[in-house]
């Protein structure tokens, strides 16, 4: 049986630092490969994911799904030669609900003067 080609990645961070380069089977998935990044993290950055579900990977200018392949992933790089694969981080902390109240919005025209709108959120 033919030994699986192993993908070299690396994964860079806000501050154009890596963490990496780590070689990977292409059928890891993005959420094994967050999993990585959030270990690994360096202890020395300002910005800190607080779990692996705080990171966002960006490959070919597209966020990836955890549930996506190494394999999958790496289909646009099929013509490129073959090298270290540069995938970028963001750390982005998953939305939380919004609290109901009242948020008031100044609105201003030229022509009338200043008005306030309440709005009551969902």
């Amino acid at each position: 049986m033919p030994e699986e080609e192993l993908v070299e990645l690396k994964f860079r961070l806000y501050d154009g630092s890596d963490i990496g380069p780590f070689r990977y089977s292409p059928t890891s998935t993005v959420a094994m490969l967050k999993e990585r990044i959030f270990s690994d993290w360096p202890k020395d950055k300002k910005i800190v994911p607080k779990t692996a579900n705080d990171i966002k990977l960006i490959s070919a200018g597209k966020i990836l799904e955890n549930n996506k392949t190494v394999g999958q992933c790496k289909v646009p790089f099929g013509e490129l030669p073959k090298g270290t694969i540069t995938m970028h981080v963001v750390v982005q902390p998953p939305l939380t609900k919004a609290k109901t109240g009242n948020f008031h919005v100044l609105c201003a025209n030229i022509e009338q003067e200043p008005f306030h709108i309440s709005i009551m959120s969902s």
